[in-house]
């Protein structure tokens, strides 16, 4: 029997506490030798619509005991986990907790939402169709927040009806192929769909072949943005014309 080294990087998480798929995504696309460590956070109300004020609630949440828990592993780096979160509050926000999360963890971190935007300008993209699973209002924040980095949003598609906290993450790929194809546009170099806890990564394979564009999503962007930072090799199994680009 042959076992992994387990030497290779340590990736700390954290995740918001409904959250049931970035986990599960986070262990379909890790590296060998790698291990995944997750610390799960509060700062919002479980029994709210995910609106834009829980959302930057939970952005501005005092996540200081998180950070410690996490520090046990002494990871690598650290990913913050929630793409709305920091969406809310704009790019100067994002890098900033970015910062704060390095200090508290002395890990390389890197968010949700930064990562979206570096994997996205890393297929070459500058137009591109949007999708999630939020309320109208944090997909306006969300288009703001990649306008301000210099991406336009063409189209954007959401699921047009209210998602409690775990109804986000009950969508299932087929409808998240449906979603992404409803965000397509003439005009869109890439489709883009933001949320750690839709289950997207096991639908990327399929739109792209339908689609016959890139997809970047918040799950697969930060893995992308890991493995590029500790200099990781692609290995087999990560779905996505983005990580062709290691």
């Amino acid at each position: 029997m042959t076992h992994e080294t387990r030497t290779r990087a340590k990736i700390g998480v954290l995740v918001p506490f409904t959250n049931t798929n970035l986990e599960a995504d986070m262990m379909l696309l890790r590296a060998p030798d790698t291990t995944v460590h997750f610390q799960r956070m509060g700062g919002y109300d479980v029994d709210e619509i995910p609106g834009s004020d829980q959302m930057a609630g939970l952005g501005a949440s005092d996540i200081s005991h998180d950070l410690r828990m996490i520090s046990g592993v002494r990871p690598d780096v650290v990913l913050y986990g929630c793409t709305s979160a920091t969406l809310t509050h704009g790019p100067s926000f994002d890098a900033q907790l970015a910062e704060d999360i390095k200090a508290g963890s002395g890990a390389l971190s890197l968010t949700a939402a930064g990562s979206l935007v570096a994997g996205i300008k890393a297929v070459g993209a500058t137009r591109v169709g949007f999708s999630s699973p939020y309320l109208g209002e944090i997909n306006q924040q969300a288009m703001d927040f990649l306008a301000a980095n210099g991406i336009e949003t063409v189209k954007c598609a959401d699921v047009g009806r209210e998602l409690g906290n775990y109804g986000q993450g009950e969508l299932t790929p087929e409808e998240v192929f449906d979603l992404a194809c409803q965000a397509d546009h003439p005009d869109a170099q890439a489709i883009v769909l933001s949320c750690t806890d839709m289950r997207s990564v096991e639908a990327i394979t399929r739109i792209e072949g339908h689609l016959n564009k890139p997809v970047v999503t918040s799950n697969q962007a930060m893995m992308f943005c890991l493995m590029r930072a500790l200099h990781l090799p692609r290995h087999v199994g990560l779905p996505g014309r983005l990580f062709d680009l290691l």
